[in-house]
């Protein structure tokens, strides 16, 4: 796992793989107008993980107050480098942040890698029924049906 590095700010450059790996490549913000993704990214706090050589590999973002509560999102980590342990580097790197140490909660939501993230302590909500959500899951495909 050596030769990994971690950052909470990207170049230009990166911002633009970051928003072409979550824009098409992920499952849950294919279509995402490139204006709501720098507006999330300038609104979290960012990590980016990087290679020995310094290139960008992976991407999150963590929506927090930094005091009391944290929305893990775009979890990140490019196809070429699944497998060798990249994503535990920037989970790690999440969790271990001086600024997200004392919230009493966290939340993300995952499809498939409910085992990492049970690695950093995540669970299956106790109390499902005490949460409710809003999802909108066609809004990126209105907006560009609508030219925005």
């Amino acid at each position: 796992m050596s030769g990994w590095s971690i950052s909470n700010t990207l170049s230009p450059d990166e911002i633009d793989t970051a928003y072409g790996w979550i824009s098409t490549e992920s499952y849950w913000a294919k279509g995402l107008p490139r204006a709501f993704f720098e507006r999330s990214v300038a609104n979290s706090l960012c990590f980016a993980l990087r290679d020995a050589a310094g290139d960008l590999r992976g991407f999150a973002r963590v929506v927090t107050d930094r005091a009391t509560f944290a929305y893990l999102c775009d979890v990140f980590v490019c196809a070429s480098t699944r497998g060798q342990g990249a994503g535990k580097v920037l989970m790690s790197a999440i969790m271990e942040h001086p600024e997200l140490q004392s919230l009493r909660r966290w939340m993300l939501a995952t499809r498939d890698a409910h085992g990492l993230y049970a690695q950093y302590g995540f669970s299956p909500l106790e109390n499902p029924e005490r949460l409710m959500a809003r999802l909108d899951q066609d809004i990126y495909a209105r907006l560009s049906s609508q030219g925005s």
